[in-house]
C-alpha cells in the first residue's frame, strides 16, 4: 500500500469528491476557517501558509499520473523513516523492510521513479493584523500569535513550559483570567507548534462580539505579566509535573512510542530518550521562561486575526503594545 499503491482511477475520482466536500466544510467551522486565513497571512507565499487539503480547484486537477508522480517523489525510500516499538527485534525489522523495498522496486511505465531533494525555503513569518467581518456568525473568534522556537531550538523546553503556563488547560493563566474568573469566553487557550526551522505560539479565544475587546486586552495583560514578573516556583513545578506525566503516559502506548521515534529521527536525526527530555524539562528555571518570553513577546512581532460579527472592531499595532 505504501510502496506500490494502485492509484485506481475510479478510487481517485471518488476520493476527490470526498476531499472537495471536506474542504468546503471548513466554511462551516469558524475556528478552522480562521486558522486557514491566519496561516495564509502569517506565512505568505510559503507551504506552511497553504491549506493542508488544498483547494477545490487544485484537488480537481489531480489524476492518476500526477498522483503517482507525486508519490514516487515524496515517498521515495530516501524520504522515509520506519520506526517500530513493542515486541520486535531490530534485525527482524531490517529484514522485513529489505524484503518490502525489493518487492516494490519495479518501476511502472507512467511513473517517474526518482527522488529529488526539494530545496527548503526558510519561512518568513509576517505580522498580519486583520479582522474579517462575518455577520452571520454568532461568536467572535480571535487569534493572537508570535514567532516561537523551532522543534530543534535549545529553548524548546522552556518554551513548551511557558506555553503551558499561559494556556495549557484549565489551570492556565488565560483560562483562569478569561473564562473561570470572568466568564468571557466559551473556549480559550494557547498552543505552540514547532517545525523544522520555525515555530508559532498562538492564543485562541471564542467569545461574543461584544466581549472581543475585553478578551484581547486580558490576553495582552497576561503576556505583559510574564514579561515583568518571574513565574513562581509552585506554578513552574506544576507545569513541569504535567509535562512529565504526559511523557510517561505516552510510554504506555506502543503506537505513540513508534510515532515519537519517527518524529525524533526526522527532526533530530537521533533518538531522544524520555529520561533526557525529563532532565531537560526539570532543568528549566523561571529565568529561562522569562528570557524566552522577552525574546518572543514583542509588539512588532505580534500577529492578530479575528473572524465574526465584528463590524467596527479594529486592531492596530498600537493596540498590541506590550
Amino acid at each position: 500500500m505504501l510502496l506500490a499503491p494502485r492509484f485506481d482511477a475510479d478510487d481517485l475520482a471518488r476520493e476527490q469528491k470526498v476531499i472537495i466536500e471536506e474542504i468546503k466544510m471548513v466554511e462551516d467551522s469558524p475556528e478552522e476557517l480562521l486558522g486557514e486565513l491566519f496561516n495564509s497571512a502569517y506565512f505568505p507565499e510559503h507551504p506552511l501558509g497553504l491549506p493542508i487539503e488544498g483547494t477545490p480547484e487544485t484537488v480537481a486537477t489531480f489524476d492518476r499520473t500526477t498522483t503517482a508522480n507525486f508519490h514516487a517523489h515524496a515517498y521515495a525510500p530516501r524520504n522515509l523513516v520506519i520506526a517500530a516499538a513493542g515486541n520486535v527485534q531490530h534485525e527482524q525489522l531490517l529484514e522485513l523492510c529489505e524484503r518490502a523495498f525489493v518487492a516494490a522496486a519495479t518501476p511502472t511505465n507512467d511513473v517517474q521513479q526518482h527522488s529529488q531533494e526539494t530545496p527548503l525555503v526558510p519561512p518568513h513569518a509576517a505580522a498580519p493584523l486583520f479582522v474579517q467581518h462575518k455577520p452571520e456568525l454568532e461568536q467572535a473568534h480571535l487569534i493572537l500569535a508570535t514567532p516561537w522556537p523551532s522543534a530543534r531550538d535549545e529553548d524548546r523546553y522552556a518554551a513548551s513550559l511557558l506555553a503551558s503556563v499561559l494556556g495549557g488547560g484549565t489551570s492556565s493563566r488565560l483560562w483562569q483570567a478569561i473564562r473561570e474568573e470572568r466568564g468571557l469566553a466559551y473556549s480559550v487557550g494557547a498552543a505552540a507548534s514547532g517545525y523544522h526551522d520555525t515555530g508559532v505560539f498562538h492564543i485562541y479565544a471564542g467569545t461574543s462580539p461584544e466581549q472581543a475587546d475585553e478578551v484581547l486586552d486580558l490576553a495582552l495583560a497576561e503576556l505583559r505579566r510574564v514579561l515583568r514578573e518571574p513565574i513562581g516556583a509552585e506554578e513552574l513545578q506544576l507545569v513541569k509535573d504535567q509535562a512529565v506525566a504526559s511523557i510517561l503516559l505516552n510510554l504506555e502506548s506502543t503506537s505513540a512510542r513508534a510515532g515519537t521515534l519517527a518524529r525524533q529521527e526526522m527532526t533530530h536525526g537521533r533518538r531522544i530518550t524520555p529520561d533526557e527530555i525529563i532532565r531537560r524539562l526539570e532543568a528549566v528555571t523561571a529565568a529561562d521562561l522569562q528570557r524566552v518570553a522577552r525574546a518572543r513577546f514583542q509588539t512588532e512581532s505580534l500577529a492578530f486575526g479575528a473572524l465574526g460579527d465584528l463590524d467596527g472592531f479594529m486592531v492596530d499595532r498600537e493596540r498590541l503594545e506590550i
